[in-house]
């Protein structure tokens, strides 16, 4: 665990942004509940058995802002993937004109996260509001992951990025990424806020990880320039 504070902080995110930006719908194509829901069928008649129940593992976002209950919660591990900055948000926590960037798993590597029991009487209608908040951009990919935890290992639901959407950016530098997150602001709030939250309830749950670490601090500094501009 870091033994210093973050660099980053609401206040100077607010003082770096302190206008609202206006939600554009053009900027990004949704999908609907019809559109999402074959998607969402195919990845449940894929789960692995014997099932261990319904699981959701969540590594930005989900961690600080679940948005549905849970009966369980237990940190873990994946292993094949690890959390990135690669997915660039042209609405929401970004715009056309200074898009933004969030996290999504991309291959390689091992990610620390949280996983999510769920109620799994009705487990179509329990994943689909998480189902639908994930996947309606099209920048995402749901897959069934094995999730290391110290009770045991869980098969949970995630989400992966989706290397063929136009949203995918690669491997940018973290100096490029910083950049990015810096400017990117959208009608949910800039960038960074989205940053700042999960680095803090990565730190609250003893997940160190460098990439947020490295990022909130390069942030910080631009955030600093902006505001005393």
């Amino acid at each position: 665990m870091p033994k210093r504070p973050l660099s980053l902080s609401l206040d100077l995110i607010a003082r770096a942004h302190p206008d609202p930006v206006r939600d554009d719908p053009s900027a990004l194509a949704l999908l609907t509940d019809d559109e999402l829901g074959p998607g969402l069928t195919r990845v449940l008649t894929r789960r692995p058995e014997p099932q261990d129940g319904l699981w959701v593992f969540g590594y930005g976002s989900l961690i600080w802002q679940p948005e549905f209950t849970f009966t369980e919660r237990r940190t873990g591990t994946v292993r094949g993937y690890h959390r990135r900055f690669c997915l660039l948000q042209r609405r929401f926590r970004g715009s056309v004109a200074r898009p933004g960037l969030v996290l999504a798993l991309d291959r390689g590597g091992l990610c620390r996260g949280v996983a999510f029991r769920l109620a799994d009487e009705d487990p179509h209608a329990t994943l689909l509001p998480v189902w639908r908040r994930e996947m309606r951009g099209n920048g995402y990919l749901g897959r069934c992951v094995t999730v290391e935890t110290e009770a045991g290992p869980v098969t949970a639901l995630t989400f992966v990025v989706n290397r063929a959407s136009d949203r995918y950016t690669g491997r940018l530098t973290e100096a490029e990424i910083a950049d990015r997150i810096a400017t990117g602001a959208g009608h949910l709030g800039p960038s960074a806020e989205y940053l700042f939250r999960t680095a803090e309830a990565c730190a609250r749950e003893g997940i160190l990880d460098l990439h947020l670490w490295t990022l909130q601090a390069l942030v910080a500094e631009r955030l600093e320039a902006r505001a005393a501009s």
